[in-house]
């Protein structure tokens, strides 16, 4: 067994860190000795209002275990909010190891009634606030050539009839993580992309269950403790620590459970100049998935393609 994960001296921003996964993820950096921006602007589920106390409550936590850490309620949405975030890691501690994009907003709806305000304002926070805070905190982990980022997507990435806005920007997540990745792999920084799984407010709140037609929970909504944040928890510390292995992955995790989440091109149809009645009839071969690529970015994508149609006879 390999010895305990530490973060002993290293400053970690973790963003949606008011209640839920972010909160576990806070005051599980700290107790191994991190230093923790809990940022939350104190929204609702939907993204809406803001509030101060969140973040605050965390950080009182946190000292009263003997940790330290300090409340941020700026916007991840705006460069200015995220520079914000940033400047008081870097102002108070000097540095900025971590970043954990955490916050998030979810809406519920589906065509035709979704209008792309609800796309726009799931890309605001979940896409454009990851950019944001990550973007902000990139120069200081150039400079020391170290860094870990870990970017939130979520189940909603495979797709979602009734959740289209929330699914779009989760999609989006898992792109600009693999991006960042590529771009900060000379730099000594690693990025990888989180699916967690776990029954947070998101899931809880009598209000989103209303809106998406979800009937209440029982026991007054109280969450299942076998299904709570601290079950992502492990593997949150494992790709925010210098020893992580991967780059540019997304993995999954809730209820006990871990995994590796891939995209993958099947060897596919080589016919140039097939019709596309023919190409019906072989659309079966094309869908075959016994075997697959795995690319490891757009270049290697290419290359890929570039090899199978060469080796054609």
């Amino acid at each position: 067994m390999s010895g305990e994960l530490r973060f002993d001296g290293q400053v970690a921003i973790v963003t949606g860190a008011g209640r839920g996964l972010g909160r576990a993820y806070a005051h599980a950096l700290a107790a191994r000795g991190a230093h923790v921006v809990v940022n939350d602007a104190g929204t609702d589920v939907f993204g809406e209002g803001n509030d101060a106390r969140p973040a605050e409550v965390v950080v009182q936590e946190i000292a009263g275990a003997g940790g330290e850490a300090l409340a941020s309620c700026d916007s991840v949405a705006t460069q200015t909010g995220a520079a914000a975030i940033a400047g008081a890691a870097f102002e108070r501690w000097g540095r900025i190891d971590i970043v954990v994009n955490n916050a998030g907003n979810l809406e519920p709806g589906g065509l035709p009634e979704l209008d792309a305000d609800a796309v726009r304002r799931h890309l605001d926070i979940h896409v454009l606030g990851s950019f944001n805070v990550t973007r902000a905190a990139w120069p200081h982990m150039l400079e020391r050539r170290y860094g870990r980022v870990v970017v939130t997507t979520s189940v909603g990435m495979f797709g979602g009839a009734h959740l289209l806005s929330y699914s779009t920007a989760k999609g989006a997540c898992v792109s600009l993580g693999r991006s960042l990745a590529l771009t900060g792999a000379e730099h000594g920084i690693r990025v990888n992309t989180l699916a967690p799984a776990a029954e947070t407010r998101m899931v809880t709140d009598p209000a989103f269950r209303e809106r998406a037609g979800l009937p209440p929970l029982p026991d007054g909504g109280s969450a299942d403790p076998d299904r709570g944040p601290e079950h992502v928890v492990p593997l949150l510390l494992v790709l925010a620590h210098e020893t992580c292995p991967s780059n540019g992955e997304t993995y999954a995790a809730g209820f006990g459970r871990y995994a590796r989440i891939f995209w993958a091109e099947t060897p596919g149809v080589i016919a140039p100049g097939i019709s596309a009645e023919d190409l019906l009839e072989r659309f079966s071969e094309l869908d075959d998935s016994a075997r697959f690529h795995i690319p490891d970015s757009s270049a290697d994508a290419v290359r890929i393609r570039e090899e199978l149609l060469a080796d054609a006879p």
